[in-house]
Formats: C-alpha cells, sequence, structure tokens
C-alpha cells in the first residue's frame, strides 16, 4: 500500500510540483493545505505516514504550530521551506522534524529526504537498532576505545555506539577537542560488517581549497599540468568500507555541495574523467563545531546537515564526567611509570581533588598530557602535585579571560532558575522572568546541559 502525505504548502506552484513528484514516485497525496486550519481539517478526516510542511502559511498561525500537533499525534513530518535564518532555525530545532528541504529543490532532494527520514523513523521504531542487526556488546567497545569510567554521560556514549556501528546509518560525532571523536568512529568502523574493509580518514581542516577536489575524487593522468599518473582519491580508496571526514565544519561551502553530491548519487568522478564511479561508502562526519548555528549564520548547507545528522551521536566533555577524572588520571599515570621507567604510582587525595576541580577546556587529551608531564616530573612513588592553569576551575571564569555567551547564558539561566526556585513556566516561573517561551527555554536548557529542576 503506498504511503500517504498530506502537503501543507500555501505556494500554488511548489505545491502543485510536490504532488506530481510524490505521485510519480509512487506516493499518494491525501490533499494539499494552504494554513494550518485548513491542514486540520484534513487531518481529521485521514490520518497520513507524512506531512510535508511549510513554515510561513496562510492564515495567522505558522508551520511550527502545527508541527507541534503532529508531534502530539505522533504524524513524523518534514520542513519545506525558503526561511533558513537563525530565529526560524530555532523554532524549528524545538519540532524536532526528520529533515529540512530547502526551496528551490530538485526532485530528487526531496526523494533522498524522503528516504533518509523514512530510516529514521525506522531506526526510532526499533529502538534505534534495525531488527536484521545485533548491537556490539558494551564490554568490547570499552576494550576498543580504551574508555575509562563508569559515569553516565559515558554509559550513553557506549550504548549509541553498540546500536548504530552494526549498521550501515550515517554518524555526525560532535563534541569539544580531545573528546576522542576519531576513536569513537573507529570503534564504529571496527564494529560494523565492513570491518574488514578500509576506514579513511580525512582531515578537511587541513585541505587546502584548490586541492579538495583532487583529494577527495582523484584525478586521471594529464587531468591538470603535473598530474603525471593517476590518482585515487579519498572517497574510491573508502569503497565498500568507512570514509571519517573529521571536522567537516571546516569546510567551504562550494566542497560541500560536491559532498553532498556524492552522497546523493553514490558516485564520484575523477578529475579528468568523464566516466563516473558508482561507490558504497559509509559516512562518519566529525566536528567541534555547533553545525546548526554554522548552517543559521550561513556557513554549513543545510541540506548536508540533515543527510549527515541521521545518527547525532554527541561526546560529554569531561567536566560533565567527573566522576571518571580519578580513574582517567591513574590510567595515565601507569601509561607513563611504565614508559618513563619511574617507580611512581599513586596520586594524593588533594591532587585528585585538584583535578576534579579543573575544567578540563582540552578535555580527555589535556588530562593525559598533564599527567604525562607529570610523571617525567615526578621523583619517588607518589604524585603530590600536579600544575595547572589558574583558568578554568569548576564555577570559575578565568581571572582576566571574557565569558564566552555561552559561560554568560547559561549562569543567567541558573540564576533565573534559582530566583524561581526551579520553576520553568508558568507564573512565577523563570520563563516568565526572562521574557521568552517556555519551549524556547527549555530548548536553551537541554543545550546548556542543564537539568530541570536545577535551582
Amino acid at each position: 500500500m503506498p504511503e500517504k502525505i498530506l502537503i501543507v504548502e500555501d505556494e500554488f506552484i511548489v505545491a502543485n510540483d510536490l504532488r506530481i513528484i510524490l505521485q510519480k514516485a509512487g506516493y499518494r497525496v491525501l490533499g494539499v493545505a494552504s494554513s494550518v486550519a485548513q491542514a486540520r481539517t484534513l487531518l481529521a478526516l485521514e490520518r497520513p505516514d507524512w506531512v510535508l510542511l511549510d513554515i510561513i502559511l496562510k492564515g495567522p498561525l505558522a508551520g511550527t504550530v502545527l508541527a507541534q500537533e503532529l508531534n502530539e499525534a505522533g504524524i513524523p513530518f518534514l520542513y519545506i521551506s525558503a526561511n533558513t535564518d537563525a530565529v526560524t532555525l530555532e523554532a524549528v530545532k524545538i519540532t524536532t522534524p526528520y529533515g529540512f528541504l530547502i526551496k528551490p529543490f530538485r526532485e530528487r532532494d526531496l526523494l533522498v529526504m524522503l528516504d533518509i527520514a523514512r530510516y529514521r523513523v525506522k531506526v526510532e521504531a526499533s529502538n534505534l537498532a534495525p531488527a536484521a542487526t545485533t548491537p556490539a556488546p558494551v564490554e568490547d567497545i570499552r576494550s576498543m576505545l580504551g574508555l575509562i569510567g563508569e559515569s553516565p554521560a559515558l554509559a550513553r556514549v557506549m550504548e549509541k555506539i553498540a546500536l548504530v556501528a552494526p549498521t550501515a546509518t550515517s554518524v555526525l560525532i560532535t563534541g569539544e577537542s580531545g573528546t576522542g571523536k576519531e576513536k569513537v568512529a573507529q570503534a564504529i568502523h571496527q564494529l560494523s560488517a565492513h570491518h574488514q574493509k578500509p576506514m579513511v580518514t580525512v582531515n578537511c581542516a587541513a585541505l587546502p581549497a584548490a586541492l579538495i577536489e583532487s583529494e577527495l575524487f582523484g584525478y586521471e593522468k594529464g587531468a591538470f599540468t603535473g598530474a603525471q599518473q593517476r590518482r585515487v582519491g579519498k572517497f574510491e580508496q573508502a569503497d565498500n568500507g568507512t570514509i571519517f571526514l573529521d571536522e567537516i565544519g571546516e569546510l567551504s561551502l562550494e566542497a560541500q555541495a560536491k559532498i553532498l553530491r556524492v552522497l546523493q548519487e553514490k558516485e564520484i568522478e575523477r578529475l579528468g574523467s568523464e566516466s563516473p564511479i558508482q561507490i558504497q561508502v559509509r559516512i562518519i562526519a566529525a566536528t567541534n563545531r555547533d553545525l546548526e548555528k554554522e548552517v543559521a549564520n550561513g556557513k554549513f548547507r543545510l541540506d548536508l546537515y540533515y543527510r549527515l545528522n541521521v545518527f547525532p551521536l554527541p561526546l560529554p566533555p569531561l567536566r560533565e564526567r567527573r566522576e571518571d577524572i580519578a580513574a582517567l588520571a591513574m590510567h595515565f599515570l601507569r601509561r607513563y611509570a611504565h614508559q618513563a621507567r619511574k617507580k611512581v604510582n599513586t596520586i594524593t587525595e588533594p591532587v585528585l581533588q585538584q583535578l576534579r576541580q579543573y575544567n578540563w577546556p582540552g578535555n580527555v587529551r589535556e588530562l593525559e598530557h598533564v599527567i604525562e608531564r607529570q610523571v617525567l616530573m615526578t621523583e619517588g612513588t607518589m604524585l603530590t602535585q600536579v600544575e595547572l592553569p589558574e583558568l578554568h576551575t569548576a564555577g570559575t571564569p578565568a581571572a582576566g579571560r571574557l565569558q564566552t555567551l555561552e559561560e554568560v547564558e547559561r549562569q543567567h539561566i541558573l540564576h533565573a532558575l534559582k530566583t524561581c526556585h526551579g520553576k520553568v513556566f508558568g507564573p512565577g516561573g523563570a520563563a516568565e522572568a526572562l521574557h521568552i517561551p517556555a519551549t524556547t527555554l527549555y530548548s536553551k536548557m537541554k543545550k546548556l546541559g542543564i537539568k530541570q529542576g536545577y535551582a
């Protein structure tokens, strides 16, 4: 039975194009609504499998209002809009769509976005693990990554790796520098069905703009001056395996467009060749940037973001897993004491407390370097002191350092919650005190790691 789709779009030409594309692809179009009111009427008559939803509609209500109602009814939807400014994206994010297609769009863009959205629904419905696959054992992941610690934040990461690794799903790993994004990518590949095939790593930040195309897609002999022999590009090297696009947020918009085309068409073309090459590659991307902000600022393509972000995997900073710091410090102590042939084997409690109070802007990598340096400087069997910068202690901004906007915003929200005794919405709540919608405050709290009821 064909899937049923409701189109909510107030531009007649766009709506008609959507209807033709969808019917041609085998979907059943239930109707077209140009306003939220009309959409409600059609929804009352028959439940669709999908809703394609514009944001700016006829009448007083925006598409985001209908989106909240669709969420409550359990009906998945995708946005189709020309609006990608920061305010719109913030409102869109709260409604958790399954995709966002930018006008104008190609027929293939729409169908690919629907395929991605359908897969995301399938993954969620099967508790993030397709029935044909078996989640990898968590202990295998712990051993493979050398993960140290028992914090809830770390346990959630390992559970997600275990679920996604056996699938072919694209993964977007996000997190600050030093949180171990490349190690996580390696574990996902090693626990996949294609672990015997290559995993090719591309440091996007190190690719010169002029060489991106030749590095990623290769070239034929004579394609340009100096091309004395054929060269196979990174995507072709990763065929039937995995390509890890590290720091993908550093790519130019032009380079992003080239990668998007590869993901959509599943083919590459060497420079100097007119014959496309079909490839099957699993994509794992990583970034320490906030790609949603980059999209809002026009620095990252929204269509590429949704194409990569099928399975988001955020890695927690070390300051959010302080209970793991002592175990990590002892792990690094043993490693570097052995390498340096030192007898140091203990860390005093005052030093451990000092390590716990530091905010670790460089995360696990910084902790490792600190312990390595201190081991080399220590005589005897006990590490009794550690040299840390005076800045970045827990709860205290650095002396002489301007706080980031996120730090200021977090402290302001915490102060508002404390003043309102932990109440978020309603009369006397923090949202009212801050003069923002409760949905916006909840979104900011989630982003900044503030739990409800924190006061």
